[in-house]
């Protein structure tokens, strides 16, 4: 996997990926789930979807070199406390108390793979947990970003691990 440039931390089910077989990617998530198939109310068709990254891992403590990818993607979970019987909770994860350290962990392990000069794109959607509850939390401002979806609530950050500049 050396000579791949991607890395997807938190993979899931792919769904931001247009290619889900990307050639240049290592795709990552912390659980290994061919199919995944739930009822989401009566008189529906049932949804289903395959959580089934290259690498099970936590992306707290991501089993990389440092400096091995050119870019991260983090799209970690983004809702509080779900009950793990629901679709989102299945689809996506949860947060749970100390979510803060551990976003601002899996962030310090997606720089520590990066290269220098590599690009980190993360996705959030603040539907429990502000955007800048989230940047407070990882303790960095993106250097640009765009808010996405219908109610605007998805936020594509981007961040770049460029050299400590002193003052």
């Amino acid at each position: 996997m050396s000579d791949k440039q991607i890395l997807d931390v938190t993979c899931g089910s792919k769904s931001i990926w247009f290619n889900k077989n990307n050639p240049n990617a290592v795709y990552c998530d912390i659980r290994m789930e061919p199919l995944i198939t739930m009822q989401r109310g009566e008189g529906k068709l049932p949804q289903t979807i395959a959580i089934e990254p290259d690498v099970v891992c936590d992306f707290t403590n991501l089993p990389f070199n440092d400096n091995a990818f050119s870019l991260c993607v983090f799209d970690p979970p983004h809702a509080k406390d779900l009950s793990d019987k629901s679709w989102v909770f299945k689809k996506y994860g949860t947060l749970t108390n100390g979510w803060e350290q551990m976003l601002e962990k899996g962030f310090s392990e997606c720089m520590r793979v990066l290269k220098p000069n590599g690009t980190l794109i993360l996705k959030w959607a603040d539907t429990s947990i502000s955007t800048r509850d989230l940047i407070n939390a990882i303790g960095h401002e993106p250097l640009f970003g765009h808010r996405s979806g219908k109610k605007m609530g998805t936020h594509w950050l981007t961040f770049m691990k460029l050299p400590e500049v002193e003052e």
